[in-house]
């Protein structure tokens, strides 16, 4: 009795693991199904290169390759873009959006003056047409939005040549802190993001898909790039970065759905919410490591013999242009001393 027993323990052992192998099979592909419908990923060939569409939800893809990421959100009343990459990359950008969409682009959304993300500019916009009524003989491109001091940036002061043709140049300007658009279906919201990477930084929330689009805010390719120059301040940077963890929502309590607001950097991979506050925390260790040693009464050159990124130079560092481990330490020493004095 005592063997037919233990038998039937173990053939009941043995049938529970089968199952639980079958359900966690089961739920796997359940999970890579649901990952497969939700960012399915093509090339697009260009006469300028390969440019990578990846579709994050059923309305909201992603452009990488030409130059900043590019965000495309598409809708009855046409097509919002964030970004436009590159110069060189246009054309290329505009035979990707219409390779998406045959509707109209009717935006284009700049999240700083960076060449790599307002170059394509003039191409996008021209292939685009505006909601507005205008005059005949009047620009009927796609309208350009920025906050005021991007377009400070593109022109040029009196006597000087402006690096980016006029038709580059923003159409709508604002200069409050929140800007808003309600256009296919959703708000969208323009946050300006004060003295981050540079004065005219913006993110760009889609309240419907639930998509934040960062710009060079945050740059998982490398440390964030603090533009003393145009007015970037480390704190300003992580304020911004607050602003996107604060902003967006992670999957819980069910986090083994891959689920949540999606965050799109100006450089790199698709982040969430985890991933942002992963980076502001590495930025929010190596300004206070700085700060300390400033307060010592240290010298820059004394402070990056330190190496003050230890621990993130690896992931994140770079000994060339055009934005070295040491540009990233010297910035971050400016911002400091300057709010100092």
């Amino acid at each position: 009795m005592r063997r037919v027993n233990a038998a039937s323990r173990l053939i009941r052992t043995c049938l529970a693991v089968a199952a639980c192998a079958v359900a966690v099979g089961a739920l796997v592909c359940v999970g890579e199904a649901r990952r497969g419908t939700g960012r399915q990923q093509n090339t697009v060939s260009s006469n300028t290169g390969n440019l990578e569409v990846l579709q994050l939800r059923p309305n909201f893809s992603m452009i990488a390759g030409a130059g900043a990421n590019i965000a495309v959100q598409i809708g009855d009343d046409g097509v919002v873009v964030v970004d436009a990459g590159s110069a060189v990359k246009g054309e290329a950008v505009v035979a990707a959006i219409k390779g998406i969409t045959a509707r109209p682009i009717r935006y284009v959304i700049d999240t700083s003056a960076d060449p790599d993300h307002v170059g394509g500019n003039e191409a996008i916009a021209k292939a685009g047409q505006t909601l507005f009524m205008v005059a005949p003989d009047a620009f009927r491109g796609a309208s350009v939005l920025s906050f005021e001091t991007v377009l400070t940036r593109m022109g040029a002061p009196t006597g000087e040549r402006s690096p980016f043709p006029a038709a580059a140049w923003p159409t709508e300007l604002f200069h409050q802190p929140r800007k808003y658009l309600y256009l296919n279906g959703e708000g969208i919201e323009v946050l300006h993001q004060p003295a981050a990477h540079t004065d005219g930084d913006v993110v760009v929330f889609f309240r419907r898909s639930d998509v934040i689009v960062a710009g060079d805010v945050l740059d998982t390719t490398r440390f964030p790039k603090i533009d003393v120059a145009r007015g970037g301040t480390i704190q300003g940077e992580i304020a911004a970065l607050n602003r996107l963890v604060d902003t967006a929502i992670p999957s819980v309590p069910i986090v083994s759905r891959e689920e949540g607001t999606l965050v799109i950097p100006g450089h790199g991979r698709v982040c969430d919410q985890l991933d942002v506050a992963e980076y502001r925390d590495m930025v929010t260790i190596i300004r206070d490591r700085i700060r300390d040693l400033i307060k010592a009464g240290l010298t820059l050159d004394q402070i990056k013999a330190t190496s003050p990124t230890r621990g993130y130079t690896r992931r994140y560092g770079s000994d060339t242009a055009p934005w070295s481990t040491n540009d990233f330490v010297e910035a971050v020493y400016q911002s400091l001393v300057r709010e100092k004095s």
